[in-house]
Protein backbone atom coordinates (compact mmCIF):
# COMPACT_ATOMS: atom_id res chain seq x y z
CA UNK A 1 0.00 0.00 0.00
CA UNK A 2 2.72 2.46 0.77
CA UNK A 3 4.23 1.76 -2.92
CA UNK A 4 0.93 2.86 -4.15
CA UNK A 5 0.72 5.75 -1.85
CA UNK A 6 3.93 6.72 -2.53
CA UNK A 7 3.29 6.52 -6.48
CA UNK A 8 -0.17 8.84 -6.25
CA UNK A 9 1.84 10.98 -4.56
CA UNK A 10 4.41 11.59 -6.70
CA UNK A 11 1.96 12.02 -9.83
CA UNK A 12 0.03 14.65 -8.08
CA UNK A 13 3.63 16.00 -7.19
CA UNK A 14 4.20 15.96 -11.32
CA UNK A 15 0.87 18.07 -12.35
CA UNK A 16 1.18 20.54 -9.76
CA UNK A 17 5.32 20.78 -11.49
CA UNK A 18 3.94 20.67 -14.66
CA UNK A 19 4.20 23.43 -16.84
CA UNK A 20 6.52 24.86 -19.90
CA UNK A 21 9.62 24.32 -17.75
CA UNK A 22 8.82 20.74 -17.53
CA UNK A 23 9.95 20.23 -20.77
CA UNK A 24 12.93 21.46 -20.15
CA UNK A 25 14.01 18.51 -18.58
CA UNK A 26 14.66 16.89 -22.01
CA UNK A 27 18.01 18.99 -21.38
CA UNK A 28 19.11 16.72 -18.55
CA UNK A 29 19.53 14.18 -21.23
CA UNK A 30 23.10 14.22 -22.46
CA UNK A 31 23.64 14.70 -26.59
CA UNK A 32 24.78 11.41 -26.94
CA UNK A 33 21.85 9.65 -25.05
CA UNK A 34 19.36 12.11 -27.53
CA UNK A 35 21.13 10.55 -30.20
CA UNK A 36 20.76 7.11 -28.87
CA UNK A 37 17.08 7.47 -28.47
CA UNK A 38 16.48 8.74 -31.79
CA UNK A 39 18.44 5.18 -33.38
CA UNK A 40 16.21 3.03 -30.99
CA UNK A 41 12.99 4.82 -31.94
CA UNK A 42 13.84 4.75 -35.50
CA UNK A 43 14.64 1.01 -35.44
CA UNK A 44 11.20 0.65 -33.78
CA UNK A 45 9.12 1.89 -36.33
CA UNK A 46 11.29 -0.45 -38.69
CA UNK A 47 10.62 -3.18 -36.73
CA UNK A 48 7.00 -2.09 -36.83
CA UNK A 49 6.69 -1.75 -40.49
CA UNK A 50 8.10 -5.07 -40.71
CA UNK A 51 5.85 -6.82 -38.38
CA UNK A 52 3.37 -5.09 -40.67
CA UNK A 53 4.63 -6.77 -43.42
CA UNK A 54 4.98 -10.25 -41.46
CA UNK A 55 1.28 -10.02 -41.30
CA UNK A 56 0.75 -9.41 -44.93
CA UNK A 57 2.31 -12.01 -45.57
CA UNK A 58 0.17 -14.43 -43.22
CA UNK A 59 -3.28 -13.26 -44.86
CA UNK A 60 -1.84 -14.05 -48.39
CA UNK A 61 -0.35 -17.46 -47.51
CA UNK A 62 -1.67 -18.36 -44.09
CA UNK A 63 1.57 -18.94 -42.30
CA UNK A 64 1.11 -17.84 -38.83
CA UNK A 65 1.01 -19.75 -35.84
CA UNK A 66 3.44 -21.55 -33.53
CA UNK A 67 5.99 -22.17 -35.92
CA UNK A 68 6.55 -18.76 -36.60
CA UNK A 69 5.87 -17.98 -32.87
CA UNK A 70 8.80 -20.19 -32.34
CA UNK A 71 10.71 -18.63 -34.95
CA UNK A 72 10.48 -15.13 -33.41
CA UNK A 73 11.73 -16.57 -29.93
CA UNK A 74 14.50 -18.21 -31.70
CA UNK A 75 15.87 -15.43 -33.61
CA UNK A 76 15.22 -13.28 -30.40
CA UNK A 77 17.45 -15.51 -28.45
CA UNK A 78 20.03 -15.73 -31.48
CA UNK A 79 20.20 -11.65 -31.29
CA UNK A 80 20.53 -12.01 -28.22
CA UNK A 81 23.58 -13.72 -28.14
CA UNK A 82 25.43 -12.06 -30.88
CA UNK A 83 28.03 -9.90 -29.69
CA UNK A 84 27.26 -5.93 -30.09
CA UNK A 85 30.26 -5.53 -32.60
CA UNK A 86 28.39 -7.11 -35.43
CA UNK A 87 25.39 -4.85 -35.83
CA UNK A 88 24.11 -5.84 -39.28
CA UNK A 89 23.34 -9.23 -38.13
CA UNK A 90 21.51 -8.61 -34.86
CA UNK A 91 19.46 -5.82 -37.08
CA UNK A 92 18.92 -8.52 -39.39
CA UNK A 93 17.75 -10.84 -36.60
CA UNK A 94 15.86 -8.29 -35.31
CA UNK A 95 14.33 -7.50 -37.97
CA UNK A 96 13.21 -11.48 -39.01
CA UNK A 97 11.85 -11.58 -35.47
CA UNK A 98 9.71 -8.42 -35.95
CA UNK A 99 8.36 -10.58 -39.25
CA UNK A 100 7.83 -13.67 -37.84
CA UNK A 101 5.85 -11.81 -34.82
CA UNK A 102 3.72 -9.66 -37.26
CA UNK A 103 2.62 -13.36 -38.84
CA UNK A 104 2.05 -15.05 -35.38
CA UNK A 105 -0.50 -11.98 -34.70
CA UNK A 106 -1.87 -12.38 -38.30
CA UNK A 107 -4.83 -14.30 -37.50
CA UNK A 108 -5.82 -11.44 -35.08
CA UNK A 109 -5.09 -9.20 -37.78
CA UNK A 110 -7.36 -11.16 -40.77
CA UNK A 111 -10.09 -11.52 -38.20
CA UNK A 112 -10.09 -7.57 -37.25
CA UNK A 113 -10.23 -6.99 -41.29
CA UNK A 114 -13.00 -9.46 -41.88
CA UNK A 115 -15.17 -8.10 -39.05
CA UNK A 116 -14.63 -3.90 -39.74
CA UNK A 117 -11.15 -2.66 -40.89
CA UNK A 118 -11.52 0.68 -39.31
CA UNK A 119 -11.52 -1.59 -35.71
CA UNK A 120 -7.40 -2.28 -37.15
CA UNK A 121 -6.86 1.20 -37.99
CA UNK A 122 -8.30 2.60 -34.59
CA UNK A 123 -6.82 -0.33 -32.50
CA UNK A 124 -3.44 1.04 -34.10
CA UNK A 125 -3.75 4.54 -33.76
CA UNK A 126 -4.79 4.50 -30.06
CA UNK A 127 -1.95 2.19 -29.46
CA UNK A 128 0.65 4.42 -31.26
CA UNK A 129 -0.93 7.58 -29.45
CA UNK A 130 -1.42 5.95 -25.63
CA UNK A 131 2.32 4.47 -26.28
CA UNK A 132 4.10 7.68 -27.79
CA UNK A 133 2.02 9.53 -24.69
CA UNK A 134 3.84 7.30 -21.84
CA UNK A 135 7.22 7.34 -23.73
CA UNK A 136 6.76 11.15 -23.60
CA UNK A 137 5.92 11.15 -20.10
CA UNK A 138 9.19 9.40 -18.93
CA UNK A 139 11.36 11.47 -21.04
CA UNK A 140 10.51 15.45 -19.51
CA UNK A 141 10.18 13.20 -16.14
CA UNK A 142 12.65 13.31 -13.53
CA UNK A 143 15.40 10.28 -14.41
CA UNK A 144 14.54 7.82 -12.47
CA UNK A 145 11.21 8.84 -10.76
CA UNK A 146 9.34 5.56 -12.31
CA UNK A 147 12.00 2.98 -12.54
CA UNK A 148 10.60 1.82 -8.71
CA UNK A 149 7.62 0.79 -10.84
CA UNK A 150 9.23 -1.88 -11.97
CA UNK A 151 9.05 -4.12 -9.32
CA UNK A 152 5.18 -3.82 -9.55
CA UNK A 153 4.81 -4.46 -13.01
CA UNK A 154 6.88 -7.71 -12.59
CA UNK A 155 4.42 -8.62 -9.66
CA UNK A 156 1.57 -7.78 -12.32
CA UNK A 157 3.15 -9.93 -15.27
CA UNK A 158 3.17 -12.95 -12.24
CA UNK A 159 -0.23 -12.25 -11.79
CA UNK A 160 -1.01 -12.44 -15.42
CA UNK A 161 1.13 -15.33 -15.76
CA UNK A 162 -0.47 -17.32 -13.04
CA UNK A 163 -4.47 -16.01 -14.01
CA UNK A 164 -3.28 -17.86 -17.53
CA UNK A 165 -2.12 -21.05 -16.08
CA UNK A 166 -5.53 -21.77 -13.65
CA UNK A 167 -7.71 -20.65 -16.89
CA UNK A 168 -5.80 -23.41 -18.59
CA UNK A 169 -6.19 -25.67 -15.89
CA UNK A 170 -9.60 -25.11 -14.30
CA UNK A 171 -11.17 -22.84 -17.51
CA UNK A 172 -11.88 -19.31 -16.75
CA UNK A 173 -15.42 -17.15 -16.91
CA UNK A 174 -15.80 -14.11 -19.37
CA UNK A 175 -15.28 -11.77 -16.17
CA UNK A 176 -11.37 -13.58 -15.93
CA UNK A 177 -11.27 -13.05 -19.49
CA UNK A 178 -11.89 -9.11 -19.32
CA UNK A 179 -9.41 -8.46 -16.24
CA UNK A 180 -6.63 -9.98 -17.43
CA UNK A 181 -7.36 -8.17 -20.98
CA UNK A 182 -7.45 -4.97 -19.03
CA UNK A 183 -5.16 -5.87 -16.60
CA UNK A 184 -2.74 -6.77 -18.98
CA UNK A 185 -3.22 -3.88 -21.15
CA UNK A 186 -2.21 -1.46 -17.75
CA UNK A 187 0.36 -3.52 -16.59
CA UNK A 188 2.61 -2.97 -20.16
CA UNK A 189 1.40 0.77 -20.15
CA UNK A 190 3.67 1.26 -17.45
CA UNK A 191 6.23 -0.89 -18.95
CA UNK A 192 6.65 1.77 -21.37
CA UNK A 193 7.04 4.62 -18.93
CA UNK A 194 9.26 2.02 -16.82
CA UNK A 195 11.39 0.70 -19.98
CA UNK A 196 11.91 4.22 -21.46
CA UNK A 197 13.42 5.54 -18.28
CA UNK A 198 15.02 2.41 -17.79
CA UNK A 199 16.80 3.19 -21.49
CA UNK A 200 17.85 6.78 -20.88
CA UNK A 201 19.54 5.47 -17.47
CA UNK A 202 21.45 2.83 -19.14
CA UNK A 203 22.43 4.53 -22.24
CA UNK A 204 24.03 7.75 -19.63
CA UNK A 205 26.10 4.99 -18.37
CA UNK A 206 27.03 3.67 -21.83
CA UNK A 207 25.06 1.12 -22.72
CA UNK A 208 23.97 1.97 -25.82
CA UNK A 209 22.72 -1.34 -27.31
CA UNK A 210 19.80 0.43 -29.39
CA UNK A 211 18.97 -2.93 -31.15
CA UNK A 212 18.63 -4.50 -27.55
CA UNK A 213 16.41 -1.51 -26.63
CA UNK A 214 14.31 -1.34 -30.14
CA UNK A 215 13.25 -4.67 -28.83
CA UNK A 216 12.33 -3.76 -25.58
CA UNK A 217 9.80 -1.12 -26.75
CA UNK A 218 8.77 -3.36 -29.70
CA UNK A 219 7.64 -6.19 -27.46
CA UNK A 220 6.01 -3.75 -25.18
CA UNK A 221 3.94 -1.86 -28.05
CA UNK A 222 2.56 -5.57 -29.28
CA UNK A 223 1.84 -6.38 -26.36
CA UNK A 224 -0.16 -3.32 -26.18
CA UNK A 225 -1.19 -3.01 -29.30
CA UNK A 226 -2.99 -6.83 -29.55
CA UNK A 227 -5.38 -6.25 -26.22
CA UNK A 228 -6.20 -2.91 -27.23
CA UNK A 229 -7.18 -4.74 -30.51
CA UNK A 230 -8.78 -7.93 -28.65
CA UNK A 231 -10.77 -5.23 -26.24
CA UNK A 232 -12.01 -3.56 -29.29
CA UNK A 233 -13.03 -6.42 -31.52
CA UNK A 234 -15.15 -7.76 -28.39
CA UNK A 235 -16.75 -4.75 -27.79
CA UNK A 236 -17.84 -4.35 -31.28
CA UNK A 237 -19.29 -7.84 -31.19
CA UNK A 238 -21.06 -7.71 -28.36
CA UNK A 239 -22.91 -4.09 -29.93
CA UNK A 240 -23.59 -6.01 -32.96
CA UNK A 241 -25.30 -9.42 -31.46
CA UNK A 242 -27.29 -6.58 -28.72
CA UNK A 243 -28.38 -4.79 -32.14
CA UNK A 244 -29.46 -8.02 -33.97
CA UNK A 245 -31.33 -9.05 -30.48
CA UNK A 246 -33.29 -5.86 -31.14
CA UNK A 247 -34.36 -6.60 -34.38
CA UNK A 248 -35.62 -10.06 -33.60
Amino acid sequence: MDSFASFFDSQSASRSRWSYDSLKNLRQISPVVQNHLKQVYLLLCCTLVTSAIGAYLHILFNIGGFLTTLGSIGCIIWMLSTPQYEEQKRVSLLMAAAAFQGASVGPLIELAIDFDPSILFSAFVGCAVAFGCFSAAAMVARRREYLYLGGLLSSGISILLWLQFATSLFGGSMALFKFELYFGLLVFVGYVVVDTQDIIEKAHFGDLDYVKHALTLFTDFVAIFVRILIIMLKNASEKEEKKKKRRN
